[in-house]
């Protein structure tokens, strides 16, 4: 609030001594939370600083009144401008400096202090120069809303105190405070005692005061405006718990968790019955001091109420991120790490036990195991009794061995859950795609089986077997985007490679080319230049866009000639790339005047709008098929079906994440001409006549294919070169141009003048550039994209399956402790890698198991897809429960299923969703945030399932009310309400009726 300005005004000391004194203020106070320091407009302050440094009290430069005007926005509110920058526009000085200035000047009439707080927050101390400005009204008369500014460090009781004196409240009425956001959702103040911060007020809330009514009542059990949930629904009857929950910006694995943990019927019917009330714990150390407890009972009561579609938990996740900040913001989360913060907070939150007495921990030294075990868990209940306790723990029997001096050690410990492993299969299915060395052969689609911890060599290794091409002839790259995202190194690891990217693997004409070698591997891109030059850019360039699929190539360095490149990327192409026609490709000398001079004016860069389209092209690994339409596949081992190439889709791959080998340049020999190269034209050679039979081919066009004899060409062929003999002063019209670029596919560098050799100094990258009418003329686009499914894709992709059993057991084998985590001996005195063992003594009446689907390891991170087979019903546990029979007989060890999160997606990003059965009608649901469908049993098990809830045969009730049939909706009954769910195999989801309305 703002501090009074009534201070007489005294007369001031001289000038000398007060500028020493406030001086020796502002140099004297640190900051310090609680404490008051005062704004004061700089101009003001600057001009009595030269006032008192003149040290002439007639001095012109008398500052007058203290004056704040130019920092309030306006005179009649008195509200501080926004973004008032310290030093610039206002000066903080410490209370005992304000109120001597105070006293010497005075202050302009009706002008309030500007006091601010200092306060204490996350990781710095500083004034608050904005405090929180909050609305202030009654319950019983929300109209009459007042305005009040509050800083962050006030304790609510100030606001409380301050409410009673504005809305005269008598003295000594017991009131009680809730706070009010925007979204109209609501919480209840309970510890006045906090400070602002603490109870995550924030300006534009409103706080709302209630009095207790005569018979001892209160006005409403959560005021009318205090609902959590989407819109006013009162006129809405529906199933209780079954409620949506509102995402509130990637907090699926909250909804998820909430989900299953409310159709946990004894935990539930616990909060519903409101016996939480008695049991709050406000001064355990370890708690929330109950306001995790009092935040999640208000959504179950919102969600069990039945008068809501859908509720939006946003108390609840402000509170979750505000005792946990892992989950502060919006990231995604695990649900299976929400859910054990939520075990352990409502424990903490609800025990039964206030003080906490210390307890040793004793091994059992030979004692039998019943005994120890009691021992065990009467020890656990001396210190955690909660309801928690009563509903989900059990017990473990740890068994470790010394490897050295086989000392045994045998300890019970509790649980809350059991995070179960699941089996790892060693090897990995791959799909890629084999380009091989036949220009005619269309690309085969392979499936292959490789070691999940294997390098390239082996995917390589696996290929070879199916192509009979040696395995050292091949090499692996990622595409997308129409170029090289990455090419893999033969002893790279295949982890790198995402199942979700599109490989190509392509055969070399030999082995594996040093870099210094004969050969070098050229990386081909294609590219399509504009129909108009990009003067925008600085210069008359033409930008290019890449289009269609790239290549590798083994060049012999010697052919690295702008002629010979020529031909060799000719004849690579000729599958979908149609020669020109004698008629074609002879011109006029002087004919392409307009296009040399076209090349000649175009420069190596290249404009910023290139490949615009390409980053905006989806990436998907899915293949539609497409008709062969008569082309032949040069491949005896493959259906004869034709496909056409997968589009590429969205992929984080920037282009600008390239790697240093990318940033190598290629370098051209002194000599090379970048007109030559870059030319649409060559002159014939004068012995073109000597030319051989190859080379006549790779000039004319004459295509290659297996079917035809070389004699079949050549009539044709010396007809051409007939022909070249007697026009020697004409030019061929080239197809396309040669350019040098980098790994991104923009070109790189320019060329020299003379000569027409490359050399090439790493990697090298080239592009082929394309007039676009001429690529519309003799590109044949549809046949770049075909190819062929190798038989290893027709047999169907087997998805493993485990039973949920054998997780159990490997749960409970023996294994030796890792290095990072030994165990001390007390017989040896040192830590040692002793083996450990894992039994179930005793279970819980609720029993949730956790599926370790991620796995982490030094050298790998996935997620396991496999389908963990789980049961409905009957899930029996007596074969692995080590606690003997007691007098009535054997402990109860069968189960049946209540609830599972599901996780869609991989490690990077997901969606959660939740199957719960609703304790009162026995009907499945299917939990989708805000949407709510009718599920079927055969649904329920998929390779999403992530956590199980099961619940113990001897505990469950039966339903109290009958079933819902499958049919549709009542007309009596909203339009959006619970509808049948129809389930779609494909995606593993369901289709889904939208609950919000709004």
């Amino acid at each position: 609030m703002a501090a009074s300005t009534s201070a007489a005004v005294t007369e001031p000391p001289g000038l000398e001594t007060q500028r020493k004194e406030i001086e020796s203020l502002l140099q004297g106070h640190e900051l310090r939370a609680g404490d008051t320091w005062y704004l004061v407009e700089r101009r003001w302050y600057e001009q009595w600083k030269e006032y008192v440094e003149t040290g002439d009290q007639n001095s012109s430069s008398f500052p007058g009144q203290i004056d704040n005007t130019d920092l309030f926005e306006e005179l009649d509110s008195y509200h501080l401008k926004e973004r008032l920058v310290e030093n610039e526009d206002f000066v903080l000085v410490p209370a005992e400096a304000w109120h001597k200035l105070l006293s010497w000047y005075g202050m302009v009439d009706d002008q309030p202090a500007l006091a601010r707080k200092v306060v204490d927050l996350p990781s710095t101390v500083k004034v608050e120069v904005y405090p929180v400005e909050i609305f202030l009204c009654l319950h019983s008369n929300m109209e009459n809303v007042v305005k009040a500014h509050f800083s962050r460090a006030d304790h609510i009781y100030t606001i409380q105190k301050v409410m009673m004196k504005q809305f005269e409240v008598v003295e000594g009425a017991e009131t009680r405070l809730w706070m009010k956001s925007s979204d109209t959702s609501c919480e209840r103040l309970r510890n006045i005692h906090i400070t602002v911060l603490d109870s995550c007020l924030s300006s534009g809330m409103t706080v709302i005061m209630e009095m207790r009514n005569a018979d001892g009542t209160w006005p409403s059990s959560r005021p009318q405006i205090m609902r959590n949930s989407v819109e006013d629904q009162d006129s809405y009857r529906g199933q209780p718990g079954v409620c949506g929950l509102t995402n509130l910006g990637n907090t699926c694995f909250m909804n998820s968790a909430l989900q299953c943990l409310s159709n946990t019927p004894p935990l539930t019917e616990y909060f519903l019955r409101s016996a939480y009330l008695e049991e709050l714990n406000f001064t355990n150390p370890l708690g929330m001091k109950g306001e995790i407890a009092e935040a999640y009972a208000d959504v179950v009561k919102q969600m069990w109420s039945g008068r809501h579609y859908s509720v939006v938990p946003r108390i609840f996740k402000t509170k979750v991120g505000h005792f946990a900040s892992q989950f502060l913001g919006y990231q995604q989360h695990d649900s299976q790490e929400l859910l054990s913060f939520l075990l352990d907070g409502l424990h903490e939150d609800l025990n039964r036990v206030k003080n906490k007495e210390y307890i040793e921990l004793k091994d059992a030294n030979g004692r039998p195991d019943q005994e120890v075990a009691e021992e065990a868990w009467r020890n656990h209940r001396r210190r955690n009794d909660s309801v928690i306790v009563d509903t989900f723990h059990g017990l473990f029997k740890s068994t470790l061995v010394c490897p050295e001096c086989c000392k045994v050690s045998v300890t019970f410990d509790p649980f809350c859950y059991l995070s179960v492993p699941l089996p790892v299969s060693k090897d990995r299915v791959m799909e890629i795609f084999f380009v091989s060395l036949d220009p005619v052969a269309k690309p085969v689609q392979h499936r292959l089986v490789v070691p999940k911890a294997g390098k390239v060599f082996d995917l390589c290794s696996a290929l070879s077997e199916m192509t009979n091409v040696p395995a050292n002839q091949m090499v692996v790259a990622d595409v997308f985007n129409h170029r090289f995202y990455k090419i893999y190194h033969a002893d790279e690891s295949l982890s790198c490679i995402l199942d979700r990217d599109d490989i190509f693997v392509y055969e070399l004409s030999s082995g594996s080319v040093e870099e210094d070698g004969d050969e070098v591997v050229l990386a081909l891109y294609l590219r399509e230049r504009s129909h108009y030059r990009d003067y925008g850019s600085g210069s008359s360039s033409y930008g290019t866009s890449l289009f269609g699929h790239p290549l590798l190539m083994a060049v012999p360095r010697g052919q690295c000639t702008r002629d010979a490149l020529y031909h060799l990327f000719l004849q690579r192409l000729e599958r979908y790339v149609r020669p020109p026609d004698l008629s074609e490709e002879v011109e006029e000398e002087g004919e392409d005047d307009d296009d040399e001079e076209l090349y000649k004016t175009q420069t190596n860069g290249v404009s910023d709008g290139d490949c615009e389209d390409d980053g905006e092209r989806p990436r998907t690994s899915e293949r539609d098929n497409h008709c062969d339409g008569g082309h032949g596949d040069g491949q005896a081992d493959v259906p004869a079906v034709t496909q056409t190439w997968p589009e590429s889709a969205q992929n984080p791959k920037s282009a600008g994440q390239a790697s240093a080998e990318d940033q190598d340049s290629i370098e051209l020999r002194a000599g090379c001409s970048t007109d030559d190269i870059a030319s649409a034209s060559y002159r014939a050679s004068a012995d073109a006549s000597s030319t051989s039979l190859t080379d006549s081919q790779q000039g004319s066009g004459c295509q290659q294919q297996p079917s035809k004899t070389e004699s079949d060409c050549c009539p044709q062929v010396n007809e051409r070169q007939a022909k070249r003999k007697g026009c020697e002063f004409r030019r061929r019209k080239l197809l396309f141009t040669i350019q040098a670029v980098n790994s991104n596919g923009t070109t790189e560098r320019g060329m020299g003048e003379d000569g027409s050799a490359f050399s090439f100094s790493s990697q090298p990258y080239v592009a082929i550039d394309w007039d676009p009418d001429m690529k519309k003329k003799y590109y044949n686009e549809n046949e770049a994209e075909k190819y062929v499914k190798h038989q290893s894709m027709e047999v169907p992709h087997q998805q493993t399956t485990v039973q949920l059993q054998e997780c159990i057991e490997l749960f409970t084998t023996v294994e030796t402790l890792e290095e990072e985590n030994p165990w001390y001996c007390p017989t040896c005195k040192k830590h040692q890698l002793a083996t450990k063992k894992l039994d179930l003594w005793s279970l819980p009446e609720v029993l949730i198991i956790h599926l370790k689907r991620f796995s982490y390891t030094k050298y790998s991170r996935e997620k396991l897809d496999i389908i963990v087979d789980f049961p409905l019903r009957h899930l029996d546990f007596s074969g692995f429960l080590l606690k003997k029979a007691g007098t009535n007989g054997e402990p109860p060890s069968r189960y049946d299923l209540i609830a599972v999160s599901n996780h869609y997606g991989g490690l990077r990003d997901g969606h959660y969703t939740s199957y719960a059965w609703n304790k009162d009608n026995g009907q499945w649901y299917y939990f989708d945030d805000s949407k709510v469908t009718y599920a079927k049993e055969e649904q329920i098990v998929t390779n999403a399932a992530y956590l199980l809830f099961y619940h113990r045969q001897d505990k469950i009730r039966q339903p109290t009310l009958p079933a819902p049939s499958d049919s549709s909706s009542p007309p009596s009954q909203p339009a959006n309400d619970v509808t049948s769910l129809k389930y779609d195999a494909m995606e593993g989801t369901t289709s889904c009726v939208n609950m919000e309305t709004d």
